[in-house]
């Protein structure tokens, strides 16, 4: 029996997990793939976004907002990288200004600061490579970008220091309200057996509609809305300054240029909905749009320089809203649903919102011995020629390059896959290292990358896997192999 059991290990249920560490309670993440970071959250574009798009009054709004002013110290805690380099929604003609003017008073509704709109000749000199066309933009200061990746994984390393659980690999199929003679629980059922908890946290993303629908009555509804993605070379990386929006529409922010934490440039993304909560293939149809729709607002794009393209999907609740709370017509059961963009900018007020539920619910309190703090995985090039020399002396691993592209050495590898909750998976450690994220798109460090996995885990190196589940890379031995 636990006291929470949180369904779903991406960015809002890791930042729950995290917040609810604060308190005396047992908590387990149970998550259907073999990593955090597998859904929504490894691939979206990364904005923090300043707040001026939600609907004000919204949930959405005040947890943008929210989220926003806390991310600089939370990134700052948990050794994330984060960059607040302002972001601009340009226009095109002095028709489409009053747009700008009904987002830069939404923005002022929601307590946004600094807001302004910036003319032709100021817009240009922000940003040289914006196209003739191009008049007006709404200038957000607060608008900024962190790495989704490295976001996730730290809050749930801080979650599990702090005391948390997690349970991979494991499908949770239904949710059953059961009443005994000491009180109300929840019966998980799921592909490794039962679990039990006072609590249960709905926070599984694309799936959070089919789980809140077996304990309500009040039924809701999510679609997967597919974004797709070209990701360019980090000598592409300095083509603009700011997050660049177009206009927004009915269906989202609209088709994003901006720079990375990292030094790439993204560009995207589409918004297209679909029915397979799986369907995280790209097309040529969705990929041309994001080159036709960015080339109207931002000229001369080296899509030449693109490394990799692909696709995420955002859970697109009908009312267009975060549903966070518990369920008034199933005690104990607390929605963490709905969560699109900008679910990732608000994730630090969610997991807030999310934990003092609970904590009420529970009449929980806090420990005494709860550290907020989490290190990363060191970067040896973030040190001195004389401090790189001595960690080498020291650990020999951090001086065998084995991704050359992103010049991630051996030392960070076994970093990640030692760490609670480690890598243990080629994407696994790409997202804690970035091994295999450069120009090359892993085409020479995966062989090696799986040997220190196979090593490191105590596995065959035929059971090492891309991304779990069936995503083996060795599928048989050759008659002839040695």
């Amino acid at each position: 029996m636990y006291d929470v059991i949180i369904i779903g290990a991406g960015v809002s249920g890791c930042a729950a997990a995290r917040e609810l560490s604060r308190y005396d309670l047992k908590v387990l993440v149970v998550e259907s793939a073999e990593d955090v970071c597998c859904g929504t959250s490894k691939a979206n574009s990364a904005i923090v976004h300043a707040g001026y798009d939600a609907k004000p009054g919204t949930l959405m709004a005040k947890l943008n907002v929210e989220g926003n002013r806390m991310m600089e110290q939370v990134c700052q805690d948990l050794d994330v990288p984060f960059d607040r380099i302002g972001s601009l929604v340009v226009c095109r003609s002095d028709e489409d200004r009053s747009v700008l003017d009904k987002l830069l008073e939404q923005g002022r509704q929601n307590n946004v600061p600094g807001l302004r709109i910036v003319d032709r000749d100021e817009l240009k000199e922000m940003e040289p490579h914006i196209t003739d066309e191009t008049q007006w933009a709404l200038y957000a200061p607060t608008g900024g970008v962190v790495c989704p990746f490295t976001l996730t994984v730290a809050y749930a390393e801080n979650a599990a220091a702090n005391g948390v659980q997690f349970m991979f690999d494991t499908c949770v199929d239904q949710v059953i309200p059961t009443q005994s003679d000491t009180g109300k629980f929840f019966v998980l059922e799921t592909s490794k057996g039962q679990l039990q908890a006072e609590v249960v946290v709905n926070a599984a993303g694309v799936y959070a509609d089919r789980f809140h629908n077996q304990v309500s009555k009040e039924k809701i509804h999510i679609t997967p809305r597919r974004g797709s993605y070209n990701l360019m070379d980090k000598s592409a990386g300095n083509h603009v300054r700011h997050v660049i929006f177009p206009l927004p529409s009915d269906k989202g922010k609209g088709t994003l240029v901006t720079p990375t934490v990292h030094g790439n440039l993204l560009i995207g993304p589409t918004a297209v909905d679909i029915e397979d909560p799986e369907g995280t293939n790209t097309t040529a149809q969705e990929l041309d749009a994001v080159v036709q729709t960015s080339g109207k607002y931002i000229a001369d794009i080296p899509y030449r320089e693109t490394i990799t393209s692909f696709a995420g999907l955002r859970a697109h609740e009908d009312g267009h809203e975060f549903r966070i709370g518990e369920v008034e017509d199933c005690p104990g059961f607390v929605d963490c649903a709905g969560i699109e963009s900008p679910g990732l900018t608000s994730a630090p007020a969610i997991g807030v919102m999310v934990a003092e539920c609970v904590s009420k619910i529970l009449n929980a309190e806090k420990k005494m011995d709860f550290d907020p703090l989490r290190e990363g995985v060191l970067d040896p090039k973030t040190l001195t020629p004389e401090a790189y020399i001595e960690l080498i002396r020291q650990e020999p691993a951090y001086g065998n390059i084995v991704c050359r592209c992103e010049s991630i050495t051996e030392g960070e590898i076994i970093d990640a896959i030692r760490r609670t909750p480690g890598a243990k998976s080629l994407d696994g450690v790409k997202r804690r290292t970035r091994a295999g994220m450069g120009r090359c798109q892993a085409g020479f460090c995966s062989p090696r990358v799986m040997e220190i996995l196979s090593r490191e885990l105590g596995v065959p190196l035929e059971e090492i896997t891309k991304s779990g589940g069936e995503s083996r890379i060795i599928v048989g031995k050759d008659k002839f192999a040695g």
